[in-house]
């Protein structure tokens, strides 16, 4: 048993399935992506118990209690605190019907588009060229707002250096963390 963007989850996966694949192909959420399998590039980046992970180096079992965020949660849960719940997990992970090619209950931003506020930043200052990175870049970013409100240009580039971008050059994706602040 797992909370997926809100949503109380089970499913029975073997114990070497990735939380990156149960998230795409369990609970089809497919938002997540898998870029590199080895934890280099950010693409699978989630929030599991409110710290930034990457879903393909964490083993479904290892989310087990845990609560997990993905991008298709984010506008719901901008602010996400979170405890200790399932630390030491070994049983295998069990998740509901909730999550199966759903959309995670969302807020109207500023366009109308469900999106918060860091999300329309991201459009309104073009930090998004092809998407691939754009949701592990926007849950790293999540995570560095949820536990500072306002911080600086330093800490917006340190909190992304785990996410790879081949597009952008970077420059306006830390301008719109800057604005979502």
């Amino acid at each position: 048993m797992l909370q997926v963007n809100g949503s109380r989850e089970r499913a029975t996966v073997p114990s070497n399935v990735t939380l990156l694949t149960m998230l795409r192909e369990v609970l089809v959420l497919t938002g997540t992506k898998n870029g590199c399998t080895a934890g280099e590039c950010g693409a699978c980046t989630v929030l599991m118990d409110g710290e930034p992970v990457n879903a393909c180096m964490v083993l479904a079992v290892e989310a087990n209690g845990a609560e997990i965020v993905t991008v298709e949660g984010l506008a719901h849960t901008a602010s996400v605190t979170t405890g200790e719940a399932g630390r030491g997990r070994s049983a295998p992970v069990t998740t509901g019907e909730a999550g199966r090619g759903r959309s995670a209950p969302v807020t109207t931003g500023e366009a109308g588009r469900g999106l918060d506020a860091l999300q329309q930043a991201f459009v309104d200052l073009t930090g998004v060229q092809c998407g691939f990175c754009t949701p592990g870049m926007l849950i790293s970013a999540r995570a560095l707002l949820n536990r500072n409100p306002h911080p600086s240009q330093d800490e917006i580039q340190d909190a992304l250096r785990g996410n790879l971008c081949r597009c952008t050059g970077y420059t306006r994706i830390v301008e719109a963390v800057e604005r979502a602040t």
